[in-house]
């Protein structure tokens, strides 16, 4: 009996499909990246900064970004990037704007992008971050030392 080379090819291809899925699932890959407390927050933003002590965060509703606060007044932004987050510490360069309950954080680096962060849930509401991040560049904003 003589198989078409077509199906062979086609069932080589299926083989390979599942050994790759299956090596996804095996080394966590494909883990989705969501934050739900203020802990998965912190951790996620030690990560990207290391040292980065938040004691304040909001998280967006649906867990792929969050803006933090450490004591020393430092802010920053982090959001989902594949199945890692990234962040920015936010400088004078940042600003900020509130359109309901969705706060929109430029973060002055081109690369980076604006972060929009949909806040119902938060301790801290949308227009208190905005305050914050704008303020970033004015004299009287405490930096760090």
């Amino acid at each position: 009996m003589e198989i078409d080379p077509r199906i062979l090819q086609f069932a080589g291809s299926l083989i390979a499909i599942l050994v790759v899925g299956a090596l996804v699932v095996a080394l966590k890959l494909g883990r989705s990246t969501s934050l739900s407390t203020h802990t998965d927050a912190a951790r996620a933003a030690a990560q990207v900064h290391d040292g980065y002590a938040a004691n304040q965060s909001a998280i967006s509703e649906a867990g792929n970004a969050a803006v933090l606060s450490d004591k020393a007044g430092q802010i920053m932004v982090i959001k989902a990037h594949g199945a890692h987050f990234a962040g920015r510490l936010l400088g004078a360069e940042a600003s900020a704007s509130v359109q309901g309950n969705v706060l929109s954080i430029a973060t002055g680096e081109a690369r980076f992008g604006t972060v929009s962060l949909t806040l119902t849930k938060a301790d801290t509401g949308p227009d208190t971050w905005a305050s914050a991040i704008n303020q970033l560049g004015s004299p009287d904003h405490a930096r760090p030392a």
